[in-house]
Order: structure tokens, then C-alpha cells, then sequence
């Protein structure tokens, strides 16, 4: 299985609990992990070059997905807008539509480089945090999605979802040095995110697909 990898902090928890399911030699030769930035895995999952991926969730509509997904309640800190004159981050695809469907204009930051730029003490608005403010709602930025591999995946997702995965602290210190941010930073961040999709999510998804199709 080829498994799209987004290249964020926040699918961390996730690719730690995947390579832990993954004990023997064999399913460790079948297991590929194809880490890029979200639009490129999307390009990836939509021409079938890889089988399983966290898809924006703006680009997973037709996909079959499963109910696990990156979620924030409110501020997210990794997906900005900077007071500039207005430019789309090439690496999304969710983040960008959301700035319109919220009817903001600015520089749209997302991932590690927003992070830090939130943790550097700069300005900018958090479009997570506005949309909560707007519709009262989670919102989704990306869903757990297949191409092959179903049954195991959904699996994997049901278990995924059911705990509460521990990272060990050498790990997180050494995720969080390869980003420019303490391991304190990183624990902070992650307390923002939660993956199940549930009957909120739901909603949330749906609000945002109808106010997309108007943009």
C-alpha cells in the first residue's frame, strides 16, 4: 500500500500510530509512505498514484473516505491570513476556498510555516478561528480517504479513533527540532487537533461544500 503522507505536524499522531501497527517484515515491505505537501498528495490520490491519503477535504467529495479526518474547534494556528495583498499557498487546496467561503482577503499561509509564524509573535487572522466564530462548527481541513485497501484502512481509522495515541518525547523532540519548534510547542499545537469526524463534522463538511460551490 502507498500511503499519501502529508508533510504537517498535524498528521503526526496518525504516522506514529500507523508505522506502530506495522510490526512484521512483510507488511513493512508492502507499506510506502509518499510524503508531500496537501495539493500534491491530492494531484497523487486523484490520478491513482498512491492509495490511501489524508485528501482536503475540498478535493474529497467524491472520494471514499472514511469518518477520521484533521479537525479544529476553533483556532488551528497553522492555517493564516496575512494583512498582504492576496495570494493563495500553493501547497493548499481547503485553506485557500476557505478564505473566500469566509469572504477574506490577504496572503494565505498554511502548515509549519504558519505555525511558526503564529509562535513568532506576528499578526494575521485564523481562518479556523473565524469560521467557528461564523457558523458555530468544527471545521474539517482534511479526510481519511482510499483508493484501494478499504477494509483496512477503515480498520485502522475505527482503532485510531477509539485511543488516545502517546508519543514519546525523544520522537516529539525530534519532529519539533526538524521544524524550528520546541517539544513543547508541538504538544501545545497538537491539543488544537482532533480527527474524528462525527456528527458536527458532518455538518460542518456539508456547509462548507454548499458555500464552496458559491465562490
Amino acid at each position: 500500500m502507498i500511503f499519501g503522507s502529508i508533510a504537517y505536524l498535524n498528521l503526526l499522531p496518525f504516522s506514529f500510530y500507523l508505522k506502530g501497527k506495522i510490526r512484521n517484515s512483510q507488511e513493512k515491505q508492502i507499506l510506502q509512505f509518499r510524503q508531500e505537501v496537501p495539493s500534491k498528495i491530492n494531484r497523487l490520490f486523484h490520478k491513482r498514484a498512491i492509495d490511501a491519503a489524508f485528501i482536503s477535504s475540498i478535493k474529497s467529495q467524491k472520494c471514499r473516505c472514511s469518518n477520521l479526518g484533521i479537525v479544529a474547534d476553533g483556532a488551528v494556528y497553522s492555517v493564516l491570513l496575512l494583512n498582504s495583498e492576496q495570494m493563495f499557498d500553493s501547497d493548499s487546496d481547503t485553506s485557500n476556498i476557505l478564505s473566500k467561503v469566509l469572504g477574506l482577503k490577504g496572503r494565505v499561509i498554511i502548515g509549519d510555516k504558519a505555525l511558526r509564524y503564529y509562535l513568532s509573535g506576528d499578526e494575521a487572522i485564523d481562518l479556523s478561528l473565524v469560521w467557528k466564530e461564523e457558523t458555530n462548527l468544527p471545521f474539517v481541513f482534511a479526510r481519511l480517504c482510499f483508493n484501494k485497501h478499504g477494509r483496512r484502512l477503515l480498520k485502522l481509522a475505527k482503532q485510531f479513533n477509539k485511543r488516545t495515541t502517546k508519543i514519546p518525547y525523544f520522537y516529539l523532540n525530534k519532529e519539533a527540532k526538524k521544524r524550528g519548534l520546541s517539544a513543547k510547542e508541538l504538544q501545545w499545537y497538537l491539543k488544537h487537533i482532533h480527527y474524528k469526524i462525527g456528527y458536527k463534522e458532518e455538518r460542518a463538511l456539508k456547509l462548507f461544500f454548499r458555500r464552496a460551490r458559491k465562490v
